[in-house]
């Protein structure tokens, strides 16, 4: 028997309207574009406005785009897997609710939180579910509300995060073509350097924590870019090595777009030239679940079946790898 392989074969993406620009963060905080511009490759990033908008407002709409382009009955979608550090509500499931609100009346949908890793964990995922021959298509997408759980008066963390979703369609393939290799990785260690401290059952949400803006995003900037840097190129190199590929035999590296320091600095691990990365950070900031897929929607017009993609990511926790897939269509 042929052996059946998971493939992306359709994907969308959504940003909101609002460009919060490098310009307009140096009148909230202390700060300039040429700073910005230089520590992270960020010129503008993406804000969702309006009241009673979540995540799922983005994640539907990064759905919505990928089913009229790939002319998707949302019925025959057997499973949405939502990537997010900003759910919606605190339990019940924004994959639920996305998959409801598409149309997908047949499927189960549940959330998968790996912070800035979750796509790429959810890539894992979904290709499992594909190659058990249980279910035909899985629909993953990355979606996050970063501006929800930044503080605007934070010079560390507002300049980098910004708003977005992207999506991505796995289906059986019997060509070879699709996820070939994948190697995960995390370390508790990364709790202490990167978190929201209060809202969890390890500190409930109090007046004092509310007064003490505990309900943010902490980052120590230092300490997360020496581990994403080592770690982020060590798996991109690592799927080289286990593949046997040259930077010759790939097309595209995919990486998670936290800093481009980090993007160039992987590129440079594996060898690869900066016309094969793949780069949007300049436009989106960091999307945190929703840079994987936002890139291959961005980039869907250059891909061409039979491509070689590398991926790489690093989030929270920690959380990072790498996969090695095979485009699987001409746009």
């Amino acid at each position: 028997m042929t052996k059946i392989t998971a493939a992306i074969t359709a994907v969308g993406k959504y940003v909101p309207e609002y460009v919060l620009t490098n310009k307009e963060l140096e009148t909230l905080v202390d700060t300039n574009d040429d700073w910005i511009t230089s520590r992270t490759g960020i010129k503008e990033r993406r804000i969702l406005k309006g009241e009673g908008l979540g995540t799922s407002y983005m994640a539907i709409k990064a759905a919505e785009e990928l089913l009229q382009k790939s002319n998707i009955n949302p019925e025959e979608i057997d499973l949405v897997i939502v990537g997010t550090a900003t759910p919606d509500l605190p339990v019940a499931s924004t994959a639920a609710y996305v998959a409801s609100e598409i149309g997908a009346v047949n499927a189960f949908g549940y959330d998968l939180q790996a912070a800035c890793s979750s796509f790429l964990y959810g890539m894992s995922t979904a290709a499992s579910y594909i190659e058990s021959g249980r279910y035909k298509k899985v629909l993953l997408i990355g979606a996050d509300k970063m501006s929800s759980i930044i503080d605007y008066k934070d010079r560390a963390t507002c300049i980098i995060f910004g708003d977005g979703a992207g999506a991505a369609l796995f289906e059986p393939n019997n060509e070879g073509l699709g996820l070939q290799d994948e190697f995960l990785r995390s370390d508790g260690v990364g709790r202490d350097f990167l978190r929201i401290e209060a809202g969890g059952s390890l500190m409930p949400t109090t007046q004092q924590t509310l007064d003490e803006n505990k309900h943010y995003v902490y980052q120590e900037g230092k300490t997360v870019f020496k581990y994403a840097v080592s770690n982020m190129a060590d798996v991109a190199a690592k799927m080289l090595t286990r593949n046997n590929l040259t930077e010759k035999d790939i097309q595209w590296l995919v990486a998670h777009q936290a800093n481009k320091r980090i993007i160039e600095a992987t590129a440079k691990r594996v060898g690869v030239s900066a016309e094969k990365v793949m780069m949007n950070i300049h436009k989106y900031g960091n999307t945190t679940s929703a840079t994987l897929p936002l890139l291959l929607a961005d980039y869907e017009s250059q891909l061409k079946k039979g491509d070689n993609l590398i991926f790489a990511a690093f989030g929270g926790g920690f959380t990072w790898g790498a996969a090695y897939i095979k485009w699987a269509y001409n746009s």
